[in-house]
């Protein structure tokens, strides 16, 4: 009994407030947060005087994307702080309620503003051009008007975009459902650790016992989470097919071929991108396998397992990192980026920009997340092992890239596309990653850094490239009729595992059943960014050791751009081309060479 209570999560309220993020940064109090709901609320009549009458000369459009803009920041901070506070503590029912509100009013503002893109849709693009020769302040809009112009043939008459603003509540119930299932009701077991007692198996600690030296414990892990899914596995199947389905839905009304062309086609992304990155790591799979045959001949294993992939092969370095190390760590790891970032960097290490431990209740994984007009915020559920040392770098990217972003652009260009979200966070792994190589002269440590990059490129490059397989084909089947049953979820997962991993690597059947934890499924076609993000930053980072201030500079520039033009062509301003498939080779390429490296320094 006491083994249990010792490993037992911590409840919030006993977090260590310099551990916790500075939300009262937003709203001081929640009664300030009421507040603001009220006048968020007051503003809705105000904006839906507009109505109709857009059209009616440059300077009403001016005022009435003025008054589009005031509502929308509002909402930004105030949605920021009720998801955070429900994510910080998912079974508190106070804060439960604070997040259900802003989701409600976020319908509401939605269905509020529908009108506005058809009604400008409705101005001929001859005029729309005048009205911005006319009002110089409309300028500002240019970008944004130009990228609402490209959505001509897929937008709805104003009544049609209000209705499907309206039932959003209704059509994201699945992905709802899925996170409370996942993250707040379903408790895994215990298990024994490698000293014998009891510990809870959660989210945030799997990773940790599937990188135990123990063989028995990542066993004991792997089976007390799948067979865990296996009894929801009917729900989760159905939360998954109603995403999909909705998917597919909201394609089809807006005029759409399928789900994944609408989603990329928010961002002005070509389909191609996706094939291409597809395509070009299914021609190198053979470099998956030969690491699983490096894994297997390195661990001298009979039979390779599924729960065998995370363990380090070089178990007698720990490579523990406790989470003030990964701040000193971090700082140096990205000197190559200049002053002005490192001190970005301690103003975030400062001001509790990150909410480190894990706690009963919290959401699982990490993310950055924030607002216009917030601090970008960290979560984490804090281990000591290099994955969150790396973990809390890429956080920091995306994190960074939103200070400079939202410093640097005015609020309509404030954000940044999901295509572009993960070049940054990867960046700084990339170059973390390099300083920690240079700075170990010990064979063991060396090897176990090579060996978590290409653990790395095995969970972004490879994974996530096999996630977009299985997200695409999953929206054909849905979109073709096929019901998404558990037993085909599973069967279509196993056969892309046998395909990635080929014939070295025990298969296990539990693996089947992945798909049931994976929330980025339920995200709409962000997973390929991953690998084709992760492509981009393995050239970038490049680009900054190799040439110095020259890449520095092109890449500031690159965080500071936001979305004041299309990301393809922001990147392709910052040096890569995501276009082309060159990237992706390359990054196949660097692999190899990791491999190569590993191999000689393993069995040499």
């Amino acid at each position: 009994m006491e083994n249990k209570t010792k490993n037992a999560l911590p409840k919030r309220e006993d977090i260590p407030v310099e551990d916790t993020w500075d939300l009262e940064a937003i709203y001081e109090t929640d009664q300030k947060w009421e507040e603001e709901f009220k006048e968020i609320k007051a503003l809705i009549p105000e904006m839906e005087k507009f109505k109709g009458k857009l059209s009616e000369s440059a300077d009403t459009l001016y005022a009435g994307l003025q008054k589009q803009d005031e509502i929308t920041k509002k909402l930004g901070k105030l949605f920021t702080y009720a998801h955070m506070r429900y994510d910080q503590d998912t079974t508190n029912s106070t804060y439960q309620g604070l997040n259900d509100r802003a989701s409600n009013l976020a319908t509401q503002v939605s269905s509020a503003l529908a009108f506005v893109v058809p009604e400008i849709l409705s101005i001929p693009e001859k005029e729309i051009e005048a009205y911005l020769k006319e009002n110089k302040d409309l300028e500002l809009y240019a970008q944004a008007l130009d990228e609402i112009n490209r959505q001509r043939p897929h937008v709805l008459s104003k009544e049609e975009e209000a209705i499907l603003a309206g039932i959003s509540d209704v059509t994201n119930s699945s992905s709802n459902t899925f996170g409370m299932l996942n993250n707040a009701d379903m408790k895994f077991p215990t298990i024994q650790d490698e000293n014998g007692e009891e510990v809870e198996v959660t989210h945030g600690r799997l990773i940790r016992f599937l990188e135990s030296s123990d063989r028995r414990v990542r066993k004991d892990a792997f089976k007390a989470v799948y067979d865990t899914y296996g009894k929801f596995k009917n729900t989760f199947a159905s939360t998954l097919s109603g995403t999909v389905k909705r998917d597919n839905y909201n394609a089809s009304v807006r005029n759409y071929d399928s789900a994944r062309q609408a989603a990329l086609d928010n961002n002005n992304i070509p389909e191609e991108v996706y094939d291409n990155l597809v395509e070009t790591v299914n021609s190198r799979l053979d470099l998956l396998h030969r690491y699983v045959d490096i894994r297997k001949k390195a661990l001298g294993l009979d039979e390779l397992h599924m729960y065998d992939l995370y363990t380090p092969l070089v178990p007698d370095v720990k490579m523990e990192v406790k989470y003030d190390e990964a701040k000193d760590y971090i700082l140096k790891g990205l000197t190559p980026l200049g002053d002005e970032y490192e001190e970005i960097l301690k103003e975030g290490f400062e001001n509790r920009w990150v909410d480190v431990q894990e706690n009963v209740g919290k959401r699982s994984g990490a993310y950055s997340s924030g607002a216009y007009g917030t601090r970008p915020y960290i979560l984490m559920n804090w281990q000591d092992n290099v994955n969150n040392l790396f973990t809390l770098a890429h956080e920091f990217g995306h994190s960074v890239h939103s200070y400079y972003t939202r410093k640097n652009q005015p609020y309509p260009y404030a954000n940044y596309s999901i295509f572009v979200a993960e070049v940054a966070s990867t960046t700084n792994e990339s170059l973390l990653n390099d300083y920690l190589l240079k700075n170990t002269s010990d064979k063991q440590e060396k090897l176990y850094l090579l060996n978590h990059y290409l653990e790395g490129f095995r969970g972004t490059v490879f994974r996530q490239t096999m996630f977009a397989e299985f997200e695409h084909a999953i929206h054909k089947k849905a979109q073709d009729g096929e019901p998404l049953t558990p037993d085909l979820l599973s069967d279509l997962y196993y056969e892309l595992n046998k395909k990635y991993f080929g014939d070295n690597l025990v298969i296990d059947e539990d693996i089947a059943l992945e798909w049931a934890r994976i929330p980025h499924f339920y995200y709409n076609y962000y997973v390929f960014q991953y690998a084709t993000g992760f492509s981009a930053a393995a050239s970038l980072s490049k680009q900054i050791l190799d040439e110095g201030e020259p890449a520095v500079s092109r890449y500031i520039e690159f965080l500071k751009a936001g979305s004041s033009d299309y990301p393809i062509e922001v990147l392709k301003k910052a040096g890569v081309d995501m276009t082309s498939s060159k990237p992706i080779s390359d990054a196949l390429d660097v692999f190899e060479s990791i491999l190569d490296e590993m191999e000689n320094l393993l069995f040499s």
